[in-house]
């Protein structure tokens, strides 16, 4: 049976640059310490520990109504390889790896915690990184062999040198999470923080691209077909947006890219939000579950799922056309069945009524904005 592993928070610092308490400042709905502590419950990590020192008055009470396990560390000030000790020596037994994470990398994503533990249980180094864009980050995970050898080190130069001795036994992992290389030690990485807390929800286009090759095994066609799809969306939103219109630029993108992770599964869209949503993309997964069938609200404004709705709509594989072209052969190959034939008509519908609405408020055709673009013109199918 597999040992357990552990996870220990390092908070005992005195947050000297931060000029405020790091740990129980506020991020997003909850604490930089509740984060940290949610980061590895929600992995399924059960033994959470956390080193405190300076102001450990403070967070005992916070620790105790979170049900975690504090590790007083009386030699705080000696930095933070001493809280690193502190955290090794109080683990049990039982222990196979432990986590090392500082508090003040509150955005690490859930899935990277849960691949770490993955690729322990079925590897065989002893020591593993999460890596992005060719950076080590944090939390590493440690196999317990090397809790007697930090334990009987000096200290000197931390617990990096402990590690980098036992180069052979470690690995790289690599992840599309950026949340591995986010610190918070100033104000202004406090401010930065938040910024991307209020983004957390929508991925990066590079983020997109990994998820789609890596998490959804999209092959070329798929691929090409999202980044035309994308193209014409954010082509068609810009547009809007000096029109008056108030689009968000990276929430469709996001959408557009990742509209058919689920490609392939019935009822795709739908399947496709509910992998996106369980990802912590809930913005972007609500506007990915209505682009293959949208309801149209009288009198509300152009939003991000209608004009995704329509840039699908009119791209074929990875070729621009008009609605009417795209659903021609549909409901040319539906006409013995009376139902599908319907459903595929009102999309038709839809789509066309879409179209109107966006081009009243552009105040020209779509295809002329396309053209104007240099996206080519629908007619010709070129890109």
């Amino acid at each position: 049976m597999d040992g357990r592993i552990s996870a220990i928070i390092l908070a005992a610092g005195y947050s000297s640059r931060m000029r405020e308490f790091k740990p129980l400042l506020s991020l997003g709905d909850s604490t930089v310490m509740e984060r940290a502590v949610d980061l590895f419950r929600d992995a399924g990590i059960d033994d959470i520990r956390v080193v405190v020192g300076h102001r450990a008055e403070d967070l005992l009470p916070v620790l105790k109504c979170m049900q975690v396990r504090p590790v007083v560390n009386d030699r705080y000030r000696e930095g933070m390889f001493s809280s690193i000790v502190a955290g090794v020596a109080s683990l049990d037994d039982d222990v196979e790896a432990f986590f090392l994470l500082p508090v003040d990398i509150p955005l690490v994503r859930v899935e990277t915690v849960s691949t770490l533990v993955r690729a322990f249980r079925n590897g065989t180094c002893g020591i593993l990184y999460p890596v992005c864009k060719g950076k080590r980050g944090h939390p590493p995970l440690i196999a317990a062999r090397y809790r007697d050898v930090i334990l009987e080190w000096s200290g000197e130069g931390g617990l990096k040198p402990v590690l980098a001795r036992n180069y052979d036994d470690s690995c790289d992992l690599e992840t599309d999470d950026e949340g591995i290389l986010h610190d918070m030690d100033t104000p202004e990485d406090y401010d930065r923080l938040n910024a991307i807390m209020r983004r957390r929800g929508i991925p990066s286009v590079r983020e997109c691209e990994d998820l789609l090759v890596k998490k959804f095994a999209a092959e070329a066609p798929l691929l090409k077909h999202s980044r035309a799809v994308s193209r014409l969306a954010l082509s068609l939103a810009r547009r809007l947006n000096h029109v008056g219109c108030s689009l968000d630029l990276d929430l469709l993108a996001a959408a557009a890219l990742l509209h058919d992770a689920a490609r392939g599964r019935k009822d795709h869209a739908r399947e496709g939000a509910k992998l996106l949503a369980g990802l912590g993309y809930g913005p972007v997964a609500e506007v990915v579950a209505v682009h293959m069938d949208i309801v149209l609200e009288s009198g509300a404004s152009i939003g991000e799922s209608e004009v995704l709705y329509l840039a699908d709509k009119m791209t074929q594989r990875d070729r621009y056309v008009t609605v009417e072209q795209r659903f021609a052969p549909r409901l040319l190959s539906l006409e013995s069945d009376a139902e599908a034939g319907r459903a595929a008509r009102g999309r038709l519908e839809n789509a066309l009524s879409v179209r109107g609405r966006i081009e009243r408020r552009l105040g020209c055709p779509v295809v002329q904005v396309m053209v104007e673009d240099g996206l080519g013109s629908p007619e010709n199918g070129c890109l």
